[in-house]
Order: C-alpha cells, then sequence, then structure tokens
C-alpha cells in the first residue's frame, strides 16, 4: 500500500513540481493512450459516491481499466447505506457505521479511496469544514482522493488547467492571459467547489482572474483570500468585475459556472429569490464577441439556453467537450503519480 500521506483532498495538496509532473505526464497519455496500459495491473482503486456523478464517475472508472487495474463503484442508499463521520457520537441515529471503520475496512481491499461525499446544506460554515472527506483521509490508511466536495473539486480543476494549457498554450510576449469567471443563472445553482477550485488553480498558474457575479454570489472569503495570494505569488492578478460585461471585456477564455448563494446556504426559497433577479446574466454571442476571440469553459452539466446559448455551445468557441475528455488522462496521470506508478513511463 502507499502513503497514506498522499491524499489529494484539494489541489494545494500537491506541490507545483507534483503538478506539473501530472499535467505533463497527462499530455503524453492524451497524446497515446496505449501508455501505462498495464501499470496498474493487480491494483484496485474504490469509488464511493454519496451522490450522483456522470463525468467523475465515468472518467475514473475508465482511468482505472485503461491502467490495468480493477474499479470497485459503490453508491450510497443503493449499495450501503448511511455513515457517521463525526467522532465521539453516540451512533443511535439513521447511520449504523462509522467512517473511522469503513475506511480501515476498504483500506483492506484497496490501493486507493476516492470518495464523493455528500456534504448536509444546513450551514456553510459547516460544510466548508469539509469534515467527511476529511475523515476518510484520516481513518483510511492508503491515499484518498476528493471527488468533489463541499469546498473544492480538485479533479475538475486539474482537468481545466490540462484545457487552458491546451487552448492557449504560452504566452506569447510575455502578454499575461486573462480569463473571467463568470457566474451564470440557473434555476438550479451547482455547488461552489468546482468555481472554487478553479479560482485557485488559474490565479495559481499565474492567470488575470476576472471574478464576476450578481450581489449576493460572493465566493467563500478564505477561498478567495486564497486565490489572491496564489496570484501575487504566481504574477497573476485577481479582479472583481462589477458586471458580466466587464468581466468578459478583452478575455481570452470565459469560465461560465452557476454557483450557490452562501448568504442563503441552507435557505432554498431565499436562494430561488435571489437567482430570479439574475437571469440576464447568461453567456451569448454577444456577449462572448466583447472577449478577446474568447473560447467557453464550463464544468457541466450546462442547462442551455438558459446559462449558455445553444449557438455558443455548439460553436467553435467552446471547449466544453475537450475540457470534459480532459478528465481521462489527467485523472489516469492521478493515478499512477499517487500509487507510484509514473516512474519510467
Amino acid at each position: 500500500m502507499t502513503s497514506p500521506s498522499r491524499h489529494l483532498l484539494a489541489l494545494d495538496d500537491l506541490t507545483d513540481e507534483t503538478l506539473e509532473r501530472i499535467l505533463l505526464l497527462a499530455e503524453r497519455l492524451h497524446a497515446d493512450g496505449t501508455i501505462g496500459r498495464d501499470a496498474l495491473a493487480g491494483a484496485t482503486v474504490g469509488l464511493l459516491f454519496f451522490r450522483g456523478s456522470l463525468r467523475t464517475r465515468s472518467s475514473f472508472e475508465a482511468a482505472v481499466a485503461q491502467l490495468g487495474g480493477h474499479a470497485i463503484n459503490l453508491t450510497a442508499h443503493t449499495d450501503f447505506w448511511e455513515l457517521e463521520y463525526r467522532d465521539g457520537r453516540v451512533m443511535d441515529g439513521r447511520a449504523p457505521e462509522h467512517v473511522r471503520d469503513a475506511a480501515r475496512v476498504m483500506s483492506c481491499y484497496v490501493d486507493l479511496l476516492a470518495v464523493r461525499p455528500a456534504p448536509e446544506r444546513q450551514s456553510w460554515t459547516v460544510d466548508r469544514g469539509d469534515q467527511q472527506i476529511r475523515a476518510w483521509a484520516k481513518h483510511a490508511s492508503v491515499p484518498v482522493v476528493n471527488m468533489e466536495s463541499g469546498l473544492w473539486h480538485p479533479l475538475q480543476a486539474l482537468a481545466d488547467l490540462f484545457t487552458l494549457r491546451r487552448a492557449l498554450g504560452g504566452t506569447p510576449g510575455g502578454e499575461r492571459r486573462r480569463l473571467c469567471l463568470a457566474w451564470t443563472h440557473s434555476p438550479t445553482a451547482a455547488p461552489v467547489s468546482a468555481a472554487h477550485s478553479m479560482l485557485v488553480a488559474a490565479c495559481r498558474a499565474g492567470y488575470e482572474v476576472r471574478l464576476a457575479h450578481p450581489p449576493g454570489f460572493e465566493l467563500d472569503e478564505l477561498v478567495v483570500e486564497r486565490a489572491a495570494s496564489a496570484a501575487r505569488a504566481s504574477g497573476g492578478e485577481l479582479i472583481h468585475a462589477k458586471d458580466l460585461v466587464s468581466g468578459v471585456d478583452g478575455a481570452d477564455i470565459v469560465y461560465a459556472r452557476s454557483w450557490e448563494s452562501l448568504d442563503a446556504y441552507g435557505d432554498g426559497t431565499v436562494a430561488a429569490s435571489r437567482r430570479a433577479r439574475s437571469t440576464d446574466w447568461r453567456v451569448d454571442e454577444r456577449l462572448m464577441s466583447k472577449g478577446r476571440d474568447a473560447r467557453l469553459m464550463h464544468a457541466m452539466p450546462v442547462r442551455r439556453n438558459v446559462e449558455v446559448t445553444d449557438e455558443v455551445l455548439d460553436g467553435e468557441r467552446s471547449l466544453l467537450i475537450e475540457q470534459a475528455a480532459a478528465r481521462l488522462p489527467c485523472q489516469k496521470a492521478l493515478l499512477l503519480e499517487l500509487l507510484d506508478k509514473s516512474a519510467g513511463l
């Protein structure tokens, strides 16, 4: 088994050197799918989903299979049961088992655990602590990968960085590339995890990031501070745009994403009312034309003609399919890194 210290709960768990190594290996895996074909022969990866998934589950399971390993894919409420994650609890409620026990048992069966927890969605103060994924990392004796918690989505951020590098290449003439992280309207807002991870990752990579959202949809204050610090260290910049148009103006990349109001977290009525006041926050061709030959990114799922128009999604500006496809080589590279199988490839 690999050292349990090699967890990926947030992208910042990877050093700059390790992150670069993973991205370079992902490039090679993208170019040649036969590389590492048997690298995980005899290895087993456990995938535990406490809420739904399309791209993450499919790409992770495919990554394990293409590397010659085997994935055990379990979904809560159909394959197992609710688990308690808080220490010291008197377990006389719904959960018949504690993560402390489940993690130790699963560590006997698998070489790596990937977990998508389900936030309680009552208090942002509680859910931002990511106590569930941290409990798995604390009690498992194998590496634990976060497949999207309340605060972070490191797998999406890894694929996003890969997509940005392929789309923009270098920075000719020393010109800094500009990315607009733009809130978009949706009747069912997505979690903030992908937006948080993209914000910090892009600032860390040295981009000029413009953050655009309506009042009441501010991202987590500590995450924004973390992103600003990363921008200062990398030579990038974080700018708060006053509206969608000024955010997109001159941008090379428009990263569209609906996310929930943290001020109204857990209050569906207030959150819906706030979203209803910002239905004009939508990406269309007219908005995209404000950019610098701008390309569109979105973590998906995307509500067509609500968040982004068909014209943009199906046009040459869209990077959505490339972005989703990037999950496969990036997760293959990550698995090889965390399981010490990348040497010699």
